[in-house]
């Protein structure tokens, strides 16, 4: 046999010389449990006695000893699939008797033979030919000793982390990341550091787990590999950069309190996005302890905090920040001045603002184009629309070009004044000095053309526009048809709807509900058909608006068996008539003298819809009392007491003038 040797087995209370590979051994061995071991060990004690079998039994206690202090593990085992947290890598429990397999079949030998098959170019081809039968012994331990006996070459590191991730699907625990994110920091590789870091953070946050602490377990691994403590500044920005700022500051409190200074960059990242989710408080904490470990802050950290004085309620403490400012040594820059004047502009403290402003010509700072558009913008807030005309004329005659900020500021004032002419005079100087409108430009042009009810300039205006190359939302488009519509001008509102459709506008339901509405209400009839059959063919489904307006405008018209029909298209597709439809019907039936439709119309719809309409009811009693005698309107009214139509006042006040008047033709004949 190949690679058989000779080994003794206890089995049915007697010794056997099995001559077997060892692999078979292991099998077997595999198979057992520790109190079978135990059990046959006791055994084999009360037989050593004999000296024909002291040798054997010898051999095979000491084998049986060392597989009793160890836990055996199954052939089978997998790796940890999902992320570990506080607790320690589980390490994978070798039997012993795994000596006696081959090198490239031992599992102790999993990590020597990844080792040196990662020196090979062909690494991916190697490793997978070699270890293919022992990676069910690939755990995050073994991974852990990888990457730390590979340290020193952190590109190799790399390469077998993503070989782990990628290719054998293995989910890395934190430990594992928390190497490799050591070993790329250490070797200057941030970029990629970086990118595992925030990765490793997206991983944790979806982990239920209470104990997952990066920091700490970041912190736990500088005992085992090379380590930079910059990697504790990249925590923090990694956390603002996955928008977990909150925690970005609970880990800024661990560094310090471990003794790690944060360097500037660092600070002014965390403070930055603090400030955007406007959590002033932490923002002053974090220069607390700035003050309290003596990090100097530079121009780009008092830029952010004039910022957070600014958002906050203490705006008149900022002169003594500015000169804490000049204190430390930093003058007040563009940034500072013009985060200052938007800020007054914003509060409406326009003295103030202009103060600054003339404070910056004195320091030999000229002034931008945002501090002109943030005064520009305070003036017209306050409704001083010709002193911020004339600061714009003065900002283009100082060499600025005013960008679509500062002309939308300007155009939205005047179109709230309700001053279209001079709105429509900076839009043409706009377009001439090759800014083009936004969606805002032509949303306040047509929202202020609207508004003073000029409705055919405005969609000149929008015709123009697009001779321009100036791109119209459909929001904007939606807006005009509906303020055409409730204009009362169904024909306009069409024509226009036609002329944007070719454009690629498409219009949604309630688009076509409201010009079906308003060609209803006129009875352009044929044009609202067209309309709808144009739904059915763009599978936009007519709902009850749709045939609510269509029927009651059949009915008007003397058709009301058309709108009849309709019932039974509605209900086909699931809409069901309510009591308006109802009354629509009855109404035109009644109108047309076909007083039986009517009542058949109010049977269906109190049989079928279990719709009892009071005043379809009343409206068709009306119409019977005008022409039937007193015999049929008391046969009619058993009928519909029947089908469960209650009389009320108005019934009763309808059915006594139809019987007296009845009685009078009576009487005189």
């Amino acid at each position: 046999m190949q690679n058989s040797r000779v080994f003794w087995w206890w089995s049915d209370r007697r010794f056997w010389k099995l001559n077997c590979s060892p692999a078979a051994l292991f099998h077997v061995a595999s198979l057992m449990n520790p109190m079978s071991i135990y059990s046959i060990n006791r055994t084999l004690l009360r037989l050593a006695n004999q000296p024909s079998l002291t040798r054997p039994i010898v051999q095979i206690i000491f084998t049986l000893n060392c597989l009793s202090r160890q836990a055996f593990s199954s052939s089978s085992y997998s790796p940890p699939q999902t992320l570990s947290t506080c607790e320690a890598e589980p390490k994978l429990i070798l039997n012993p008797l795994h000596n006696f397999l081959p090198q490239t079949q031992n599992p102790i030998n999993v990590v020597n033979l990844i080792c040196s098959s990662l020196k090979e170019s062909n690494f991916h081809g190697t490793l997978h030919r070699e270890i293919n039968g022992l990676l069910p012994y690939l755990g995050a331990h073994e991974i852990s000793r990888v990457l730390l006996r590979c340290q020193s070459q952190s590109s190799v590191s790399l390469t077998f982390f993503n070989w782990v991730k990628n290719d054998l699907h293995i989910k890395p625990t934190i430990r594992n990341y928390c190497i490799i994110v050591h070993i790329l920091a250490f070797s200057h590789k941030y970029s990629q550091a970086m990118r595992l870091l925030t990765e490793l953070i997206d991983l944790v946050t979806t982990d239920v787990s209470q104990c997952n602490d990066v920091f700490q377990h970041l912190v736990s691994c500088t005992e085992d590999c090379n380590w930079d403590a910059v990697i504790f500044d990249m925590l923090i920005k990694a956390y603002v950069k996955v928008d977990k700022i909150p925690e970005g500051f609970i880990c800024f409190r661990k560094v310090l309190k471990m003794g790690f200074v944060p360097n500037i960059i660092t600070i002014n990242y965390l403070l930055n996005g603090l400030l955007k989710l406007n959590c002033i408080n932490q923002c002053w904490k974090v220069y607390e302890e700035m003050e309290r470990i003596g990090i100097s802050p530079n121009a780009y950290t008092f830029n952010i905090l004039t910022h957070v004085f600014c958002r906050g309620a203490n705006v008149n403490k900022v002169n003594e920040f500015l000169e804490k400012m000049e204190e430390e040594g930093f003058e007040p820059d563009i940034v500072t001045y013009n985060t200052l004047i938007s800020c007054y502009c914003r509060k409406g403290r326009l003295n103030d603002a202009f103060y600054l402003y003339k404070i910056m010509y004195r320091r030999g700072i000229l002034p931008d184009l945002v501090s002109y558009t943030a005064l520009i913008n305070g003036l017209c807030k306050e409704g001083k629309l010709r002193e911020a005309h004339q600061l714009f004329h003065r900002m283009v005659n100082r060499g600025f070009c005013p960008d679509i900020i500062s002309y939308n500021t300007l155009i939205c004032s005047y179109c709230k004044e309700g001053k279209m002419q001079e709105s429509k005079s900076l839009l043409y100087r706009m377009i001439q000095q090759g800014v083009y409108p936004d969606h805002l430009t032509v949303q306040m042009l047509v929202l202020g053309y609207s508004k003073e009810g000029k409705l055919l300039p405005c969609l000149n205006l929008v015709e123009e526009l697009k001779r321009y190359d100036v791109s119209v939302c459909w929001d904007i488009y939606n807006h005009l048809i509906l303020d055409l519509c409730k204009e009362n001008r169904p024909f306009a509102a069409n024509n226009f709807f036609r002329r944007i459709s070719q454009d690629g506008y498409e219009a949604d339901v309630n688009i076509y509900n409201e010009l079906i509405e308003s060609l209803c209400k006129w009875e352009f009839l044929h044009e609202a058909l067209s309309l709808k059959d144009e739904m059915v063919y763009k599978d936009i489904k007519p709902n009850l608006v749709t045939y609510r307006a269509i029927i009651g405008c059949l009915c008007r018209l003397n058709r009301s068996m058309n709108a009849e029909s309709l019932i039974g298209e509605m209900v086909e597709s699931d809409i069901l008539p309510d009591s308006d439809i109802c009354r629509k019907l009855v109404s035109g039936y009644c109108k047309e003298m076909n007083i039986y439709k009517a009542e058949s119309v109010l049977i269906l719809f109190a049989e079928k819809f279990r719709i009892y309409d009071t005043v379809s009811f009343n409206s068709f009693i009306k119409a019977f009392c005008k022409e039937g005698g007193v015999s049929r309107l008391v046969e009619m009214q058993d009928r519909m007491l029947k089908v469960g139509f209650l009389p009320n006042s108005l019934t009763c006040k309808y059915v006594i003038d139809g019987l007296w008047k009845a009685m009078s033709k009576e009487t005189k004949f």
